[in-house]
């Protein structure tokens, strides 16, 4: 037993998913000898007692909302235990390293790092000052980790319930759902994605065999459906292959979900009536936009035409597209989102676009490779390093009056318990009426409720 009782792992905001970023570095320390705690804040009181017996509390941020709830966390650790080292680790911990360690932080770690971690949490337990492969500290600055060591099977054994996590609903029914990644990193380059500057293109890919146990640990916990969160699920299509395949064989009843790419489902159609037999309930995918000046600005790889034909692919396999959008960017025009709008309605989707999707706006973090342009442009405004992201204005100011307008709908939307298609039309009449346009009358026949998460997905 090595240093008990001293490091405290902290998730904020997991996406409604019992979070692998626990369950990993839990793994990952329990194997070198030690015993943490880990507390999910978003389910699980967080205690001033279990604040003060820590030395070292780590803080997960994979995404900007666990970092502006992990920064307020860590405020109240530094109250209750002014000596304990606070460290961030994740995606945002090092992209916004230069705010958190003038701030709250003692130390970050981003990209790979669990195995920084662990050598962050000996370093600590010998007494000695940080000066880790990996660890960014005040004095030390250090790029995110891009270089994989050996994968453990993650530690879900001490994490809340998977009944306090989303489920998958459909007909009626609710699955308790896992969650699971198959790679980390991403081959692809997308201008405004936050894993751009931190994998630079980069993929690892997890073991099949920790996968599957992974996998087999959750259903033995209760789960039915398993998400699969890797930033693209087919950027290596073999792999993931091996691994459905594998799933499906052992758990023939087990359905699953996965983020593809535009591009990868019409490269790789001939897949999806395969997916679909072994399981595939739903696939997201980041649609972004349907102007194809926004598509080339984000460098998305895939157009207008392209999101139409990818609709119908997964629609003749029997799998439902669930579009992620980034509706408000500077090269969005009130007339596009419209289009926009009128897309979805044209294909029927409306039943499969969450509503908070209509009203996500551009995050340019540090170190973002989508800075650059803007500036070029004149539309990058000073770094806000407390919103840990780059201001910025809309060349046209009612955009970003419809921005405000469109998320306070979805807000009251969601409190009232509408259905997505009112809500969606809600927004259409107040954007149209913006662009001075008519608001025809509702023609929309609504469907049968396509499968779904309980919990929407936005970051």
């Amino acid at each position: 037993m090595r240093w008990p009782g001293a490091i405290l792992l902290l998730s904020c905001y997991e996406l409604g998913h019992q979070p692998l970023n626990l369950a990993s570095p839990l793994a990952f320390l329990a194997h070198a000898g030690y015993t943490p705690a880990a507390i999910d804040t978003s389910v699980q009181p967080l205690t001033d007692e279990a604040i003060a017996a820590a030395q070292l509390v780590a803080i997960s941020v994979p995404m900007h909302t666990a970092l502006r709830l992990g920064v307020t966390v860590a405020k109240r650790v530094r109250a209750v235990n002014r000596s304990a080292h606070i460290c961030f680790y994740g995606m945002y911990a090092t992209l916004n390293a230069g705010y958190l360690l003038d701030g709250p932080a003692d130390s970050v770690i981003g990209g790979e790092y669990e195995q920084s971690l662990l050598a962050l949490t000996r370093a600590l337990e010998a007494g000695e000052a940080p000066g880790v492969e990996g660890v960014g500290t005040r004095h030390r600055p250090a790029d995110a980790v891009r270089a994989r060591t050996p994968f453990q099977v993650p530690d879900r054994s001490t994490l809340p319930p998977l009944t306090a996590y989303a489920g998958l609903e459909h007909d009626g029914v609710v699955t308790p759902g896992g969650y699971a990644e198959a790679t980390h990193g991403c081959l692809h380059t997308c201008l405004h994605c936050p894993l751009t500057p931190i994998y630079g293109g980069r993929l690892f890919a997890v073991p099949p065999g920790v996968v599957l146990a992974d996998i087999r640990a959750q259903v033995a916990l209760g789960a039915g459906h398993i998400t699969f969160g890797d930033p693209d699920f087919l950027n290596g299509p073999g792999h993931s292959l091996r691994i459905l395949r594998a799933m499906h064989d052992e758990f023939p009843r087990l359905t699953f979900d996965a983020t593809i790419k535009i591009e990868h489902i019409l490269e790789r159609r001939t897949l999806f009536p395969e997916l679909r037999e072994l399981g595939c309930q739903f696939v997201l995918s980041a649609v972004e936009s349907v102007s194809d000046e926004v598509l080339r600005r984000l460098d998305k790889g895939h157009t207008r035409r392209d999101v139409a034909e990818a609709v119908r692919i997964t629609r003749d396999a029997g799998i439902t597209i669930r579009p992620s959008l980034l509706p408000f960017t500077p090269w969005e025009t009130l007339k596009s989102y419209v289009g926009l709008l009128g897309f979805f309605e044209e294909h029927r989707m409306l039943e499969q676009v969450d509503p908070v999707q209509y009203s996500i706006r551009l995050l340019v973090p540090p170190g973002s490779a989508l800075a650059a342009d803007l500036a070029v442009d004149g539309l990058l405004g000073p770094l806000d390093a407390a919103a840990y992201t780059y201001a910025w204005d809309h060349p046209d100011e009612r955009m970003d009056q419809l921005q405000r307008e469109v998320a306070a709908l979805v807000e009251g939307g969601a409190r009232l318990g509408e259905q997505p298609v009112d809500t969606f039309y809600q927004i259409k009449e107040r954007a149209c009426a913006l662009l001075g346009r008519g608001f025809a009358a509702r023609s929309y026949v609504v469907g049968a409720a396509p499968p779904r998460l309980t919990e929407s997905w936005f970051c």
